[in-house]
């Protein structure tokens, strides 16, 4: 048969599952796979790409938005320090027609008094009549003095 040596028993069996002679594996199915897997990498590379850039295009409109809206939040805050700073709270009081309180006397638990109380003090004008104004209106402009009602109430 061959040229080498007859093989007997246990060797004779292993020799069976070799091909006799010199063949060539085919080349076409190794050269497929490479390709597909060159090509399935490729694919997926440009998958994951298109995925960073669109979830970099999310943050990014993210991020403005956060800016925008922290901006707003400045502003706002801006405006309720202007409305409660002490002395918008005190135009605003002399507006709605309110006095500063006098003196105050204060009880101790046995039940004195300690100080002697005094009265509020009176409104420059007691009969003529305040104009109120929202708050929008009070803080956007300069401080005005109140100006009575032309009816006389």
């Amino acid at each position: 048969m061959s040229g080498g040596p007859e093989l007997k028993g246990r060797a004779a069996r292993l020799a069976r599952l070799f091909p006799e002679g010199p063949r060539r594996a085919a080349r076409t199915p190794f050269v497929l796979l490479v390709v597909l897997l060159l090509g399935g990498g490729l694919i997926g590379l440009l998958v994951l790409n298109s995925a960073l850039s669109e979830g970099s295009f999310k943050m990014d409109d993210l991020q403005k938005d956060t800016k925008s809206l922290t901006d707003e939040e400045q502003g706002l805050q801006r405006d309720i320090d202007s409305y409660s700073a002490p002395d918008a709270l005190q135009r605003r009081a002399r507006e709605l027609g309110m006095v500063p309180g006098g003196d105050p006397a204060f009880l101790g638990p046995d039940g004195t008094v300690k100080g002697v109380p005094s009265p509020a003090g009176a409104p420059a004008a007691r009969d003529a009549p305040v104009a109120v104004r929202p708050p929008e209106v009070i803080g956007a402009g300069a401080p005005t003095a109140a100006t009575p009602t032309t009816d006389g109430r």
